[in-house]
């Protein structure tokens, strides 16, 4: 079989929400009243810090799919000042988020432990809170939100390949800009980060096989499987990959708004951006071509996302083992596109009606361990009770 990604189709229940005259879609779906109906309708868990679970009505996957936002929607009116990565959450929540992540992760392996027969990833999916709400790209809920999502490999296969000139196909074989032209020296930068439990992958020895994804993207073995996700040091790790990528994308296009900018504030890793990126001619040339460019492009200019953007995640590979990635969203692809898994959601109650009693079970027993290991209180919908 043909290695390529695929294009599924991904029935749902037509959402009872209207949105009012005179607002685009994206821009009611950030607003507090729009928040209250999710989790009037689809929340299964909330805790004291703040985190909602709830089940995706739009979701990616029909086999299992949910979802853990940050709901700040009645504590920041404000969407632009909604935290929107993991680096803006106070530590406190941020020890339960991870706490729900393991279980989360822990449930889909236990229920799902076959490499070859299913895919398993869970991830954040983050978009800088500086663009206006209106521009291509931007999330329907802009808060801070994590996806949890099993695909079934047979149905996979049998779906049609995808349009490999899918723009939201965005990987660092295609599209990236850090990967096209400044490979060796964004390799090298995360090479200087202190971890233990994450291990370089080799070229290519992480990719699905079925779908050849993701391509050319920095991705790391974690040590030791799903035990490690118990571990604090693991999250850690984890956060330590994400505050480099945050250091890399902000110094980059700092110099690409300004000629021989001065580094910015606040850096994570001051000395490893002085060391390997402040005198790196592959760097400073790149950041040159694309400011030119700029210059005399406004339709370029504009698409810059001059703020982090990125996708997060972890996924099973074939093997079984467990993979930590992270991509530059350079154009705003969906989490599952990383993994070369490109969602047509189709409105279809009755397709959804079928798939929907096996979801919701697991959606219910995942809240029942999380509320076992006090990470939360059960919330009553029209579709499932309290209890």
């Amino acid at each position: 079989m043909s290695s390529g990604p695929r294009e599924i189709v991904t029935p749902f229940r037509p959402i009872p929400l209207s949105v009012p005259d005179g607002m685009k879609a994206n821009e009611f779906f950030n607003s507090t009243e729009n928040l209250h109906d999710l989790a009037f309708n689809n929340g299964l868990l909330r805790n004291p810090e703040g985190l909602l679970l709830y089940r995706k009505a739009l979701g990616h996957s029909n086999l299992f799919d949910t979802s853990i936002i940050y709901d700040t929607s009645r504590s920041i009116l404000d969407p632009l000042g909604r935290p929107v990565r993991r680096t803006q959450v106070p530590d406190a929540v941020k020890n339960v988020w991870n706490r729900m992540n393991q279980i989360i992760v822990a449930f889909m392996l236990d229920r799902y432990p076959d490499a070859d027969r299913h895919l398993v990833l869970a991830g954040e999916a983050s978009l800088d809170a500086t663009w206006p709400l209106t521009s291509p790209g931007v999330p329907s809920i802009r808060m801070l939100h994590n996806h949890f999502i099993v695909f079934d490999k047979a149905a996979l296969r049998a779906a049609p390949l995808a349009d490999q000139d899918n723009p939201n196909l965005t990987d660092g074989g295609q599209h990236s800009l850090f990967q096209a032209h400044m490979r060796d020296v964004y390799r090298a930068f995360f090479d200087g980060l202190d971890l233990r439990l994450l291990r370089p992958c080799q070229a290519g020895s992480c990719r699905i096989a079925l779908t050849g994804y993701p391509q050319g993207l920095p991705s790391w073995e974690v040590q030791g499987g799903a035990a490690a996700l118990k571990d604090r040091r693991f999250w850690e790790e984890y956060d330590t990959i994400l505050k480099g990528f945050l250091d890399f994308y902000r110094t980059f296009f700092g110099q690409v708004s300004t000629r021989n900018a001065p580094l910015p504030a606040d850096l994570h890793f001051p000395d490893l951006v002085r060391d390997r990126l402040q005198f790196d001619n592959d760097f400073l040339k790149t950041a040159k071509m694309v400011r030119d460019r700029c210059i005399g492009d406004a339709k370029y200019a504009n698409s810059i996302r001059w703020q982090p953007a990125f996708k997060q995640l972890i996924y099973r590979n074939d093997e079984g083992r467990l993979i930590v990635t992270i991509s530059q969203n350079s154009i705003g692809n969906a989490i599952t596109e990383l993994l070369g898994v490109v969602v047509q959601r189709t409105p279809d109650a009755d397709a959804y009606g079928q798939a929907e009693p096996a979801l919701v079970e697991q959606l219910l027993e995942v809240r029942r361990q999380l509320i076992e290991a006090d990470l939360g209180s059960a919330i009553a919908t029209p579709s499932w009770g309290g209890e």
